[in-house]
């Protein structure tokens, strides 16, 4: 069987999508929305980047998208600073019958307890309705900080505290609303990004600790966050920008949960612009890794690297989109509804040995 499939957006993320879409025999992409005029008309194969067309043309008419009626439409949109309206385009796929897999928002990878009921009840009403999934997921928050942590857990004994941890260099990662605007790199210390406002750590990757808790069976008393800035001690080039000395080029957060006034799960990010900077925070394995660290008996720790192109960032944005793209069949075949990493079987890369 054939899904039919719809990419929405062809940003860092939806490109990837759409050259795993095309490479995929079980999947038939039949549609491609872009946001710009630029891009509408042009070949899905060109905005993907191939050489060879795939006569499925890009359009910005979203009505005659959903009048396909594909079984799945990959969603990789920036939501990051337009979260509401991302949740509407969301609740407009579901409604009319159709499946669905988004990188974003991501506090939607598991609501529970992070959200409250009256927030994500309109989300499975929509679903519901149309009899459709939607599956939100990626790297991180993603298997980084899901499954991989929970197959390590199904060998231990004892478990005293789970650590999950991004310690990647950002100097190369092209998205620079998301690394200047969002995450506040090149800003002055005082002035805080809209990443480290109240609530807002805990609102995006509480969401892996509730997930986690909810799966290893742990009940929390609170989930928490916590942040550190450092700042450039010379100018560092970044694509087309300059970091001045003395302004944000460096940033570590975590978001614990609780038990007990112990630490028992966090999600670390340890994120520099250089890798020089903070050299007492934790370091690497290569360039940039995940990390899965569990405390009990035994210890388990797992550093696992990535490159595409000898570049790990750009690995992370491939390895997204490869992950929403691989459940496609799982998520079509699911019940309707709000759908986590929990409610999905294992799925793996089919048919994309050459």
């Amino acid at each position: 069987m054939k899904y039919r499939v719809v990419q929405w957006s062809t940003g860092n993320v939806g490109r990837r999508a759409l050259r795993n879409i095309i490479a995929r025999p079980e999947l038939d992409l039949v549609g491609v929305w872009v946001s710009s005029a630029e891009k509408a008309g042009k070949d899905a194969g060109e905005l993907a980047g191939l050489d060879r067309e795939t006569g499925v043309l890009a359009t910005q008419d979203a009505q005659a998208l959903l009048a396909l009626k594909p079984d799945c439409i990959v969603h990789t949109a920036m939501a990051d600073d337009r979260l509401m309206e991302a949740v509407e385009d969301l609740k407009t796929f579901l409604r009319a019958g159709i499946n669905v897999v988004s990188s974003s928002p991501v506090f939607l990878q598991f609501p529970y307890g992070t959200l409250p009921d009256e927030a994500i009840a309109p989300i499975v009403e929509a679903a519901e309705e149309g009899g459709a999934s939607l599956w939100v997921n990626g790297i991180d928050p993603g298997w980084a900080n899901d499954w991989l942590p929970l197959l390590l857990s199904s060998g231990s004994e004892r478990i005293d505290r789970v650590i999950c941890s991004e310690i990647m260099d950002y100097s190369t990662y092209d998205n620079p609303k998301v690394v200047f605007d969002i995450m506040g790199f090149g800003s002055k210390l005082e002035d805080l990004p809209m990443l480290l406002q109240p609530g807002i750590l805990t609102l995006a990757w509480g969401s892996v600790i509730r997930q986690l808790a909810a799966a290893l069976d742990i009940e929390l008393d609170s989930v928490t966050q916590h942040f550190e800035r450092l700042a450039a001690t010379d100018p560092i080039r970044i694509g087309s920008h300059t970091i001045e000395a003395g302004t944000a080029a460096a940033l570590r957060f975590q978001v614990h949960g609780i038990r007990d006034g112990r630490e028992i799960l966090t999600l670390e990010h340890v994120t520099r612009l250089h890798p020089d900077l903070a050299p007492d925070w934790p370091q690497p394995a290569g360039s940039g890794c995940y990390r899965v660290e569990i405390k009990g008996e035994p210890d388990y720790l797992l550093d696992l690297q990535l490159y595409s192109n000898g570049d790990h960032a750009e690995a992370g944005v491939v390895g997204t989109a490869a992950r929403l793209v691989s459940t496609i069949p799982a998520v079509v075949r699911a019940r309707p509804g709000l759908l986590t990493a929990m409610d999905l079987p294992l799925t793996t890369g089919r048919g994309l040995v050459s």
